[in-house]
């Protein structure tokens, strides 16, 4: 038994055929949107948002995304998915300077405070934050958020810049794709 260096088949000799351009923009940008766990829609708005703003258009997107609360809470390790993160703000744990916060869409400006609802702190997901047991699943806190795990509390000390921010993604090509729309 040898392993050929193509596929089965009549047409296994063939050229493979490549991505178009329009399937490598719409992959990334679904990419994107993965990391985030967001609706199309979501993303719209954000890349319309960014685009008003000063400089890359590509890099304001990510920082603004990087912003939302449920991206915060995942960061600060108080959750180990984005969609555990999202859960925590829509059931209501989560509070931005003394007040509940239920939208994942909430952007958190610098200096805020994230913290957990103290009627939440006793729950089994939180007493395992505080314990540090999601620090397997999550890369280090960025040097933009401030954590007090043991308090379960974090804060948003400046706006991220681009390249702190662990997101895997090609920002000029989520750009293309919403450009040629």
């Amino acid at each position: 038994m040898e392993k050929r260096p193509y596929a089965p088949g009549e047409h296994g000799r063939t050229k493979r055929k490549t991505d178009s351009d329009y399937a490598v923009r719409l992959r990334e940008k679904q990419r994107l949107r993965a990391q985030y766990g967001i609706r199309e829609k979501q993303l719209t708005i954000a890349f319309k948002e960014a685009r008003r703003r000063q400089g890359l258009t590509g890099e304001n997107l990510i920082e603004l995304l990087e912003t939302r609360l449920d991206a915060l809470v995942l960061r600060a390790g108080l959750a180990r998915t984005t969609a555990q993160a999202r859960q925590m703000v829509v059931h209501r744990h989560i509070m931005v300077d003394g007040q509940i916060v239920d939208r994942p869409s909430f952007r958190v400006k610098p200096g805020q405070l994230i913290h957990v609802k103290p009627k939440s702190e006793g729950t089994e997901p939180f007493q395992v934050a505080a314990a540090g047991g999601h620090a397997d699943v999550i890369a280090k806190v960025p040097a933009y958020v401030s954590v007090e795990l043991d308090k379960l509390q974090a804060r948003l000390e400046r706006a991220p810049k681009r390249s702190e921010i662990p997101v895997i993604c090609e920002e000029q090509l989520v750009v293309e794709y919403y450009a040629a729309r």
